[in-house]
């Protein structure tokens, strides 16, 4: 009965899975097709059409799908960088330091997580307008840098539950050795608490990574485009669009997160789990 009941269950699982996966086999099989056997019931064409992948990665004019990854890359390399040390520094104060206010402060940055991203863009665009940072990377770099923008909140409550959880005598003692605040953090606190680290470096990395709205609205150069403003350069209003180049080099945009993604798997579950058991 058991064997049974086991069997079941794994045979249920595995036709759920082939049900949620069909939109990727789908869009594989789709970037191998030409336009004219896109309306094709067939899942895989019976020739697949590899060109569309070497087609689209040069179907920009003076530009190649190369550039627009190294843009990608510079903006998000960027964010993750002074995403992890604004708020690993915030977290910090909050879980060691005594200052005025501080419980005031952290419930005001809780109450943030709340509040919607779409009631910041029009104040944020024009302020960032009259500064001339349009068409750049400082509306992604500093608001990060400042403890905000994409999950900063999130971010920083995650670390303060890890930073918590560390005993205070290693503070204690760390201070008893000469030790500064800033030397605390830096030799003693972001060591314990890398898995922490970690999560949120794969969690900006994705956010900012799919940010296709943000990027939109600041960059309106080519020259500076990334991956997603990329793909919508495929989209002709005037003429027809080559959806098999255009899946190809959507399916070759995931490449890097999924990489990144199994790579840091490990630490990703091990930092939300003991994320989950110290909150």
């Amino acid at each position: 009965m058991k064997l049974y009941k086991s069997s079941f269950n794994h045979i249920s699982l595995l036709i759920v899975s082939l049900i949620m996966m069909y939109p990727i086999f789908w869009w594989v099989g789709a970037s191998l097709k030409t336009n004219e056997e896109m309306s094709s019931a067939n899942l895989f064409p019976k020739v697949p059409h590899w060109a569309n992948f070497s087609e689209g990665w040069v179907s920009t004019p003076n530009f190649t799908f190369t550039h627009f990854y190294l843009n990608t890359f510079e903006l998000i390399l960027g964010v993750l960088f002074t995403s992890i040390v604004a708020c690993s520094l915030v977290a910090f104060a909050f879980a060691r330091l005594d200052f005025p206010l501080r419980n005031f402060w952290f419930a005001i940055m809780l109450v943030t997580l709340m509040l919607p991203t779409q009631v910041t863009v029009v104040p944020q665009y024009v302020m960032f307008s009259k500064w001339g940072w349009i068409n750049t990377y400082l509306p992604f770099y500093i608001p990060h840098l400042l403890a905000g923008g994409i999950g900063g909140p999130f971010f920083i409550y995650l670390l303060v539950q890890f930073m918590r959880s560390v005993p205070k005598e290693l503070d204690e003692a760390a201070k008893i050795d000469g030790c500064s605040w800033f030397g605390i953090y830096w030799r003693i606190m972001l060591p314990l608490v890398k898995p922490a680290l970690v999560t949120v470096a794969i969690y900006c990395f994705l956010w900012n990574w799919d940010d296709f709205f943000g990027q939109m609205l600041y960059i309106n150069s080519i020259n500076h485009y990334t991956i997603n403003l990329a793909l919508k350069l495929f989209i002709d209003s005037q003429g027809s669009v080559p959806w098999g180049q255009l899946l190809a080099m959507s399916l070759c945009s995931i490449v890097p997160s999924v990489v990144i993604f199994f790579l840091a798997q490990r630490h990703f579950v091990e930092g939300m789990s003991a994320g989950a058991l110290k909150g």
